[in-house]
């Protein structure tokens, strides 16, 4: 069973997970466009949010930008998390599913794209890295 999680603004990915009032839950056990039903997030802080999401069966997480505690968190409690992710959420699901959400249509400003930490690999003045 394939269950996502993804943040919710306005139809799209949600900016920030942490802060973020809603998710779409889509379950594609059953194909596209899947069952789907959207769940107020009632908690902060990364143990509680991660928790409540990891409560509502997803095995995946979908979204734009995650802070590393939260991250670190959701991997803890066995959830993969895609970050690195803008745009509308029916072609982010459909894209899912078809192996081409790494497509540059879905990446958020600035990312190289959605492995390792590309998104939070960014540059300071002086060209000098900070994570």
């Amino acid at each position: 069973m394939m269950k996502l999680v993804i943040p919710t603004w306005q139809d799209r990915v949600s900016p920030v997970l942490d802060v973020a009032g809603s998710v779409l839950l889509v379950d594609l056990s059953a194909g596209l466009p899947g069952v789907r039903e959207q769940h107020a997030l009632h908690h902060t802080g990364p143990w509680p949010r991660g928790r409540e999401l990891a409560d509502l069966g997803a095995d995946t997480v979908i979204c734009a930008a995650v802070s590393r505690p939260l991250e670190t968190v959701l991997s803890s409690l066995g959830l993969r998390v895609i970050a690195g992710v803008c745009g509308p959420l029916d072609p982010i699901v459909e894209a899912f599913v078809e192996g081409r959400l790494d497509d540059r249509a879905f990446r958020l400003p600035g990312c190289r794209g959605h492995r390792g930490h590309a998104c939070s690999r960014r540059r300071q003045r002086g060209g000098r890295r900070w994570m």
